[in-house]
C-alpha cells in the first residue's frame, strides 16, 4: 500500500478508499439500533453531552447551523428546542443514518432540511453559516484535515465550529475505562445489536483519535482562532470550539 494513501479503521492499517467503504456499512449496521447502543455504552450521559453542547453555544436568532455526521439528529433536535427559528441543515454521510433521524425528526414534528453529503466535500458556498456542529463523528472520517479545512471554507467570518467527540480520559480511570469499553460494550453490541465487531471498531476508534491538545492543533492548523476544549465525564470526550475572523 502506498503510505500516503493508509489511514486507520480501528487498528488495522488500511487505504482511505477501504476506510470509507467500510465506515459507511458500520454504520448501515448500527443505524437502527444507534439510540439503544448510545444509552448503553454511555448510560445515558450522551444526551448530557449534547445539551451541554446547546448551552455553551451562543448563537444569534436565525442563525443558519450546519448539524455534520448529524445522523439521528439529536443535536439538531435539541437547537430546535432551544431557538425555532434557527436554520438547521442535518446532513450525514450515510443514508441509513441520516433515515433514522429524519424518521425522530418528523416524529417530533420537526421539519428540516436533511441532506445526504459528505464532510469532505461540503456542497455549499462559501462564507455561509454561522455554526458547524459535528457530535461524534470527526474520528469516523477518513481525512479529519480536509473535513476541518471544509468547515473552515462555509462558515462566515465570525462563525464557530462546535465538535463533541470522544477523547482522553484522565489517567486514573484509563483502566477502568479500558476494561468497560474493550470487554464490555463489543459485548452489548452483540446482544442488543447483532453486531460485536462494528463495535469493537467504534471503540478502537476512540483510542486512535487524536486527544484534545492534539485535535486543538489540528483546528489551529486550519486556521481556527481562539480555540478551546472542554471536558466532560473526566474527559471521556470533549467540547471543542474554533472561530474563523
Amino acid at each position: 500500500m502506498n503510505n500516503k494513501k493508509i489511514t486507520h479503521f480501528g487498528y488495522e492499517a488500511i487505504t482511505k478508499e477501504e476506510k470509507s467503504k467500510k465506515v459507511n456499512a458500520v454504520f448501515d449496521s448500527v443505524a437502527i439500533n444507534y439510540d439503544l447502543m448510545n444509552n448503553l455504552m454511555s448510560l445515558g450521559l450522551h444526551h448530557v453531552w449534547k445539551k451541554i453542547l446547546i448551552e455553551t453555544t451562543t448563537l444569534k436568532p436565525k442563525s443558519k447551523i450546519l448539524d455534520i455526521a448529524a445522523g439521528t439528529a439529536d443535536i439538531s433536535i435539541e437547537f430546535l428546542k432551544k431557538n425555532k427559528e434557527f436554520k438547521i441543515f442535518h446532513t450525514d454521510i450515510n443514508l441509513s443514518m441520516l433515515k433514522e433521524g429524519k424518521k425522530k425528526l418528523i416524529n417530533q414534528g420537526k421539519i428540516i432540511s436533511s441532506i445526504l453529503c459528505d464532510a469532505e466535500a461540503l456542497p455549499f458556498e462559501n462564507n455561509y453559516f454561522d455554526c458547524v456542529t459535528i457530535g461524534f463523528g470527526l474520528r469516523n472520517m477518513t481525512n479529519k484535515e480536509r473535513a476541518l479545512k471544509e468547515i473552515y471554507r462555509v462558515l462566515s467570518p465570525g462563525g464557530k465550529v462546535i465538535i463533541l467527540e470522544f477523547s482522553k480520559i484522565w489517567q486514573p480511570l484509563s483502566k477502568a475505562y479500558d476494561i468497560f469499553s474493550f470487554k464490555i460494550v463489543p459485548k452489548l453490541g452483540k446482544l442488543f445489536a447483532k453486531d460485536e465487531e462494528s463495535y469493537k471498531y467504534l471503540v478502537e476508534s476512540i483510542r486512535m483519535h487524536p486527544d484534545q491538545n492534539k485535535l486543538i492543533e489540528l483546528l489551529n492548523e486550519q486556521g481556527f482562532e481562539k480555540t478551546s476544549f472542554m471536558n466532560l465525564s473526566a474527559g471521556i470526550v470533549a467540547i471543542h470550539k474554533g472561530y474563523k475572523f
